[in-house]
């Protein structure tokens, strides 16, 4: 109740804040099921919202129908970022020879940017997530790493890259700070305020907006699901499964022994593999043998690369005092 009565409140804010403008708010749309209801609870709370999709060439046809139809039946306009694919095939491949399990950050990066870049654009104060604690709460640290970090990804793409970077969306430190400390541009995880179960968000988006299921989280992606299903596996030991059926447990969502027996199926199918692992080879421009050898690198991680973990090491510190000395 309390956090319902938060929203509500949040919810009049924003309305508030945008009453003079065409939006109110940018929300990110994939097709998957967070992002799905994300834009459902926005619009029911009577909020004027801009989409946006960041096409990064992986995307499932299932995927982006999910979007047309959500959005056309909730009204919701929506901007489309298309990357280059050549640049953006180059930066994951600079992350593939670097042998590193974080190759996800990429997209990450740039879909942040993207709605930070796109809410100061239109001058919109808030940016509305699908990021919520009780699906998604639980990664171990060592597994993957801060899709922030930019100094991180262009010291990986100078060793290993070749293609120019001059239309990936990115965002440095020094915008991050421009954007929520100057701009005052808020980023609110809006599932957190709602009852939020995965299996009845499911049944409603099914319901009400024609949704339909692509399988394991974050298998929107045709790329997500080669990674998280064979090549983290694989070649990393890291079963993402793992954390994510953990954080329902937790939650309450799934007993123990959902879990178990979740785990215990195969991530992929044979046939369903053999498609992608074919399709993946072919769009990334390798033959069978360079992909053997890029699997047969060691293995290798972020602290193997310039970065600025210490400073996201430190960073709730850094939040906690900036906040303090520059008030709302």
């Amino acid at each position: 109740e309390v956090a319902l009565a938060y929203l509500e409140q949040l919810a009049a804010t924003i309305r508030s804040d945008g009453r003079q403008k065409k939006y109110d708010c940018v929300i990110g749309v994939s097709g998957g099921v967070d992002s799905t209801m994300v834009a459902y609870t926005v619009k029911k709370l009577g909020l004027r919202p801009l989409a946006v999709h960041l096409d990064n060439g992986w995307d499932a046809e299932l995927a982006v129908s999910n979007i047309e139809k959500t959005l056309n039946k909730l009204g919701i306009d929506l901007l489309t970022h298309v990357i280059d694919w050549e640049e953006f095939r180059d930066l994951q491949l600079s992350f593939f020879k670097a042998s590193v399990a974080n190759v996800e950050v990429l997209t990450d990066h740039a879909i942040m940017a993207i709605l930070f870049k796109t809410a100061a654009r239109n001058s919109i104060k808030y940016v509305i997530s699908g990021g919520n604690v009780v699906t998604e709460a639980i990664m171990p640290q060592s597994w993957m790493y801060d899709s922030r970090d930019l100094r991180h990804i262009a010291a990986i793409h100078e060793k290993y890259g070749s293609v120019p970077l001059r239309t990936l969306p990115h965002c440095s430190l020094l915008e991050y700070f421009y954007y929520i400390f100057i701009r005052r541009i808020k980023y609110v995880p809006v599932l957190n305020y709602i009852s939020y179960k995965k299996d009845d968000a499911k049944k409603l988006i099914e319901k009400e907006l024609d949704w339909r299921d692509y399988g394991g989280k974050h298998y929107e992606s045709i790329f997500t699901r080669f990674f998280q299903a064979y090549y983290l596996p694989e070649k990393f030991k890291i079963d993402k499964r793992r954390a994510h059926l953990s954080t329902l447990l937790c939650s309450g969502q799934i007993t123990r022994d959902d879990a178990m027996k979740e785990m215990e199926r195969p991530a992929y199918s044979p046939e369903l593999f053999q498609q992608d692992l074919e399709f993946f080879i072919k769009k990334m421009k390798l033959s069978r043998e360079e992909w053997d050898c890029i699997m047969a690198l060691p293995v290798r991680t972020y602290k193997d690369y310039p970065s600025n973990r210490f400073i996201f090491r430190i960073n709730p510190w850094i939040i906690r005092w900036i906040k303090y000395i520059v008030k709302p």
